[in-house]
């Protein structure tokens, strides 16, 4: 019975560790988006570098949207999540990368595709049913 109270009480304080976590979370990617928008006001352009910015902050707030919604995360957002940042880092960085640096960062970008693909294919081909 005592192990029972302690095991409710310690699900209790971690959930709200965890939703303080993503509140955090949450705002602090307001605020990031906030200032790239002002960055990209200030200087009067917008890159692709600033566009990709924004849409990993905008998967951010998804990913943290779809947590307070279901109670669950989906192990695919933070895989896009690393795509985008990849491309990214490709994308502004290229003039500094060596070849094999390149070959690298696409690889990588190709390895989290396929597992976003395998994901993908065992949810559709071995389904959970209703205990999703």
């Amino acid at each position: 019975m005592r192990q029972n109270k302690f095991t409710h009480h310690a699900i209790s304080v971690l959930g709200i560790i965890e939703y303080i976590g993503l509140a955090i979370i949450t705002v602090a990617t307001i605020i990031a988006g906030y200032h790239e928008v002002g960055v990209m006001i200030t200087a009067g352009t917008v890159n692709l570098g600033d566009l990709l910015l924004l849409f990993l902050y905008l998967e951010i707030l998804a990913m943290v949207g779809l947590y307070f919604q279901s109670g669950r995360l989906p192990v695919r957002f933070p895989i896009y999540i690393a795509i985008v940042a990849l491309s990214r880092y490709l994308v502004l960085d290229m003039k500094n990368l060596d070849e094999y640096r390149i070959m690298g960062v696409t690889a990588a970008i190709l390895l989290l595709t396929l597992a976003v693909l395998a994901i993908r294919y065992g949810h559709i081909r071995f389904s959970y049913g209703d205990h999703e």
